[in-house]
């Protein structure tokens, strides 16, 4: 990453409120992407964005870049609310509410843009795999081929397609979370 762009981070941090509203901007797609792999729901992961952002503006003032970028103390903000969300069932808000921010209406344009964030970037990790890795996880997972046809198609065999597909999956797995 930029070190410029931790710079601009921090200073966004600092600054005023419309400066705040670049910072989110900058990192909405990342964590509507985040929290969208995690849980399966364009409703939730918006939620989840929102008191996210809402937690780091509440915190901002006590950000230190000394500590690590701007990103990273954000991302460490969604990992918290996304267990605190899971250990207690529902989205936490209290932050939100407290600062008076509305939830997030989500219209069908809003949802299909999350869904495209987050199969936009699983398709390019899907173009960045090898071949064979590639050919077994289109059959296996977007064609729903049996792995017995799948090894006959690949001539290979059916364990040699398992283990493809598996590493693939591992290896898309480990790309989205770098674009994160």
């Amino acid at each position: 990453m930029d070190p410029t762009l931790d710079e601009d981070d921090a200073g966004l941090l600092a600054g005023s409120p419309e400066d705040f509203g670049r910072f989110y901007l900058r990192h909405e797609d990342a964590m509507l992407a985040y929290f969208l792999r995690r849980t399966r729901s364009a409703e939730l992961a918006a939620d989840l964005t929102a008191e996210t952002f809402a937690q780091a503006l509440q915190g901002r003032r006590g950000f230190d870049a000394s500590l690590g970028s701007a990103r990273g103390w954000l991302f460490g903000i969604a990992k918290h609310v996304l267990s605190e969300s899971i250990r207690r069932g529902r989205v936490q808000d209290a932050v939100r509410r407290r600062l008076g921010l509305e939830r997030l209406a989500l219209d069908d344009d809003a949802i299909a843009r999350i869904d495209e964030l987050t199969g936009e970037q699983a398709s390019a990790a899907l173009r960045e795999l090898p071949e064979p890795h590639r050919q077994a996880i289109e059959g296996r997972v977007l064609d729903e081929d049996g792995y017995d046809e799948l090894a006959a198609r690949l001539r290979c065999s059916n364990s040699v397609v398992r283990q493809r597909v598996s590493r693939g999956l591992r290896m898309m797995h480990e790309r989205l979370e770098e674009l994160t």
